[in-house]
């Protein structure tokens, strides 16, 4: 037996109803936040990080350039909120290498990996920090001599990285690990090139690009040189940090003040 119109349009008008319903609770679910935060959930959603998330952004999140994929463990580009990593781990980015996980991976596994990237980056906030951030500013561009190879505020040297917000990426242990062993885990992008050529004039620089066929390097001064590898003598990598150890040029005291400048560089909000 058929519905007459009025019947048809009673079914209609009850069924967007239960949508409006649904929507309006699927919105404060969404503004209550990860309810999936403990301990418990963060680690079970790194191990799902492992499997899934780590070919592109690497074991240590933090991103890899061939792939385009980000680094996790500062502040985010595409989302500022908690929904907001939901929704883009669920949908993917059009456009990108970031596809959306299995329709059927449950929401509370996704709220999971949300708390483990969460857990990834540090709130400055919540950290005590024994040192003077506007006197390790003074040391950065005066004793230490940081200014002379990196760039903060568009000010400084290009023979390091740009530290303008390397309190976003490098947490205190970090960075003070930075300044007492520069040696250690040193990117390839910061690895020095020596270079000798035909007419036996050597030259050192920073690797700035290296494929089977050329290289290129910067020099103290900035200068750009590039060769053929075929038209060279010889050349070689020297895979140190140029930065030197502050372990004898710096007290504890003044150590402490440069971590907390550093760790004050940031993104204005």
């Amino acid at each position: 037996m058929g519905l007459n119109s009025n019947s048809r349009y009673s079914c209609l008008l009850a069924f967007a109803t239960a949508c409006l319903v649904l929507a309006a609770n699927l919105s404060q679910a969404e503004d209550a936040g990860n309810l999936y935060n403990t301990n418990f959930d963060i680690n079970a959603g790194e191990r799902y990080f492992e499997r899934q998330c780590s070919r592109c952004h690497g074991f240590d999140a933090k991103g890899n350039d061939e792939t385009g994929a980000p680094d996790l463990t500062g502040r985010l580009s595409r989302a500022s909120t908690e929904v907001g990593i939901f929704n883009i781990i669920r949908g993917g980015v059009p456009g990108t290498a970031m596809l959306p996980v299995a329709a059927d991976l449950p929401d509370a596994q996704i709220w999971q990996l949300v708390a483990f990237i969460g857990s990834l980056s540090t709130n400055p906030a919540n950290i005590d920090l024994p040192g003077s951030a506007s006197a390790g500013g003074r040391l950065f561009n005066g004793k230490a001599e940081c200014n002379g190879c990196h760039m903060v505020g568009g000010q400084g040297g290009r023979l390091g990285p740009d530290l303008s917000r390397v309190g976003e990426r490098r947490d205190p242990e970090e960075l003070l690990s930075d300044m007492l062993s520069p040696h250690q885990d040193v990117d390839p992008r910061w690895w020095t090139l020596r270079v000798t050529g035909r007419d036996g004039v050597v030259r050192e620089g920073l690797r700035m690009n290296e494929d089977s066929f050329s290289l290129r390097i910067m020099d103290a001064d900035s200068n750009l040189w590039s060769y053929p590898k075929n038209q060279i003598d010889s050349f070689l990598r020297v895979e140190e940090s140029t930065m030197p150890s502050y372990t004898q040029t710096l007290n504890d005291s003044e150590i402490d003040d440069l971590v907390a400048y550093l760790f004050s560089l940031r993104k204005e909000n």
